[in-house]
């Protein structure tokens, strides 16, 4: 961590495999409303999980973190384990009047390859996080700064926007929203959300028809 705390009130649970990327890169070719549709509209964050950097995209992998309102302990002390690809899903409690994620957060992230952040909480400096490209969703925004005191989990799964987000699944986002595709079914969702595509895409072909 580049800041000097004590973690003894945090609870790390052991490495996770994450799931091959390449079944991730493609669905993140399909909107997430479309594989939200492909797996029975279930997986689907709460819509107060918005973009705070509108306009880019995430997909990735959830590393799972728990922290206490307005504290960002836990989060700093993820990053030291966290992998390329990884998104960090963090359940701030829903508190919005303390931010516990901002730009210097965001700069460590982007040195990690960190694929975006998803805060059911709040975060600030969203200028900075957006002139620097990491995609960033929470439930909210406040330029209150967090302590750093804990305690916090790390690797356990965790609800963030009424979605129980497990190590290793696959977190999609856009500018609807959030979607969240557990790791066993990966392979399984990528091929319902083609079918969904493609179904989709036949019902379009045919409005022209329908304007004569």
């Amino acid at each position: 961590m580049i800041i000097t705390a004590a973690t003894d009130s945090l609870q790390l649970s052991p490495d996770w495999d994450r799931p091959a990327p390449g079944p991730i890169q493609e669905l993140a070719q399909y909107p997430v409303a479309l594989i939200g549709d492909a797996q029975s509209r279930m997986g689907l964050m709460h819509a107060a999980i918005r973009p705070v950097t509108p306009g880019l995209r995430l997909a990735g992998t959830v590393l799972p973190i728990q922290t206490r309102e307005g504290d960002n302990l836990a989060i700093h002390r993820a990053l030291d384990d966290a992998r390329p690809g990884d998104v960090l899903v963090i359940n701030a409690n829903s508190d919005t009047n303390r931010a516990c994620f901002g730009d210097i957060l965001g700069e460590l992230c982007i040195a990690r390859g960190i694929a975006g952040v998803v805060i059911d909480g709040a975060t600030r400096d969203v200028a900075e996080l957006q002139a620097m490209g990491l995609p960033t969703f929470a439930r909210g925004i406040s330029p209150a700064g967090p302590f750093k005191y804990g305690p916090g989990t790390l690797g356990a799964p965790v609800a963030c926007g009424n979605v129980v987000c497990h190590p290793g699944d696959a977190i999609l986002g856009d500018s609807d929203g959030i979607v969240v595709v557990p790791k066993h079914l990966i392979t399984a969702t990528l091929e319902k959300t083609r079918a969904q595509d493609n179904a989709e895409a036949a019902m379009r072909a045919k409005i022209p028809a329908l304007v004569h």
